[in-house]
């Protein structure tokens, strides 16, 4: 590099004054990069803003803004990546969460050496009051660069986000050619933001170290919907219904079909279904029908698939002699083994 890289960092904030200093100095302390970085307080009723002015002061590579009035998570995100950012690269980072040391150079080193590569992202570490941060190279080194539309059909088949927004790092201009986050993703419109990128750009991932670190505790923002799979999933498919109307040339051109991302949602709930039948004598009849509804609604041939058709067996069967004789087991198993296989795949190679 002849210059030393920019990056504007947008530190979104509401009632995440007790983190915010941690999260601050986290930023600040990356080295070979030049980083700008502007908290925006959502009208937080802590003491968020009193704590945010004084970072300010305190280090010159730090602006403050104050809502007078909430407007939400979105719309913040989009002041700072849209009206604000104007470095080479930009990053998100919640007020409750960090970098990890020299997170910002890898990135940048990676879309500095590869012009195409619009986004870069690497693993992360969960840490909390109750949990010890583990920092390890976890014996994986170097970088991987994946061409943006083989990297999004996989999204698009797995149908599961595998991008951990702490440490996740866009080109400026990359960013501000596909926009802002839509506000009726409150919950997914990372995941969106994400395939929205690989339609129109090179994907990296960092394996050597962990890019940024994801604070746990009850008061997350998203603590709440990931703990409820039904919000998640429906959420998920709100994410491809947008992306399917936003970019159909660019979906097409990555030979993904509709048909394909949908039947593999609905095969998902569908096996909740089946698993609920064995897991208990007396399943709940209420989360039954609801997956049977979400999988009718999302792919209106659900019946035609695996899933459905084990389903069927099962209430056949009754759920009764189901549990009791646990017959169907060995699907439980083998859905399970790769479950595990794919988390260990996307461990070494980001999904």
């Amino acid at each position: 590099m002849t210059r030393t890289p920019t990056v504007s960092v947008v530190v979104p904030c509401y009632n995440y004054g007790r983190f915010l200093p941690a999260c601050i100095q986290s930023i600040v302390a990356q080295p070979d990069v030049e980083v700008r970085i502007l908290i925006i307080d959502d009208c937080s009723t802590d003491d968020s803003g009193e704590v945010g002015r004084a970072l300010a002061q305190r280090h010159p590579q730090v602006q403050f803004r104050r809502h007078e009035q909430n407007k939400g998570h979105i719309a913040t995100y989009n002041e700072g990546l849209l009206e604000w950012a104007d470095g080479d690269y930009v990053t998100l980072l919640s007020a409750d969460d960090e970098l990890t040391e020299g997170s910002l150079a890898r990135s940048v080193a990676i879309m500095e050496q590869h012009p195409r590569v619009g986004m870069v992202y690497g693993g992360i570490e969960e840490f909390g009051a109750a949990i010890e941060p583990k920092v390890s190279s976890r014996g994986r080194r170097g970088t991987i660069v994946y061409d943006g539309h083989r990297w999004l059909r996989k999204r698009a088949y797995e149908a599961v986000n595998v991008v951990p927004t702490p440490g996740t790092t866009l080109r400026t201009s990359v960013q501000r050619a596909v926009g802002g986050y839509d506000p009726r993703l409150t919950h997914a419109g990372d995941f969106e933001m994400w395939l929205r990128v690989a339609a129109v750009a090179d994907i990296g991932y960092v394996r050597a170290v962990p890019q940024g670190r994801y604070r746990l505790h009850d008061a997350s923002m998203s603590y709440g919907v990931y703990q409820d799979r039904f919000a998640d999933i429906q959420q998920r498919k709100l994410v491809f219904d947008a992306i399917f109307a936003r970019y159909p040339d660019q979906m097409a051109a990555a030979g993904i079909e509709p048909d394909a991302v949908y039947s593999r949602m609905a095969s998902q709930a569908l096996w909740w279904a089946c698993r609920m039948y064995e897991k208990s004598a007396q399943p709940d009849a209420a989360e039954l029908q609801r997956c049977i509804e979400f999988a009718s609604a999302t792919f209106p041939q659900f019946a035609r698939l695996r899933a459905y058709r084990a389903l069927q067996r099962r209430r056949r069967m009754g759920a009764a002699l189901t549990h009791r004789t646990q017959i169907f087991i060995a699907t439980a198993v083998v859905n399970r083994v790769r479950n595990r296989l794919w988390w260990s795949r996307w461990r070494r190679f980001g999904g």
